[in-house]
């Protein structure tokens, strides 16, 4: 696993340990979110995400209340293939949110994909 500073979250590259069948190699069918790694997590997972083509994305996270805690791809257009982004569990403001439930929400063109994260301290 690739470490990055306390204070950042960003896309890295490293080689894709495929799940499920799926090559580094090749370029997913169709926009494709993962379930983070590790999780639970403390404080640091990572989150990878396949796209089909050249795409718009948004990757946020979410309280189990709906509000947006973090903005890790604010609609950027991302290349075809599979991307990872790590989160360091912390807000929009820098501060490390609490132990909990949160949702990842992948945004590609019009279709979302969700999926349960859990960070315990």
């Amino acid at each position: 696993m690739l470490a990055l500073p306390d204070d950042t979250w960003g896309e890295i590259s490293e080689p894709f340990k495929g799940r499920m069948g799926e090559s580094p190699d090749t370029t997913p069918k169709e926009s494709t979110l993962h379930q983070n790694y590790p999780n639970p997590f403390n404080p640091v997972t990572q989150i990878r995400y396949g796209l089909p083509s050249e795409s718009h994305v948004s990757l946020k996270i979410y309280d189990v209340l709906g509000r947006e805690i973090a903005v890790l791809v604010n609609d950027e257009i991302k290349a075809a293939g599979w991307h990872t982004i790590t989160w360091d569990s912390r807000d929009g403001g820098g501060s490390r949110v609490a132990s909990g439930i949160y949702v990842c929400r992948l945004i590609v063109g019009e279709n979302a994909q969700n999926l349960k994260i859990v960070l315990m301290k």
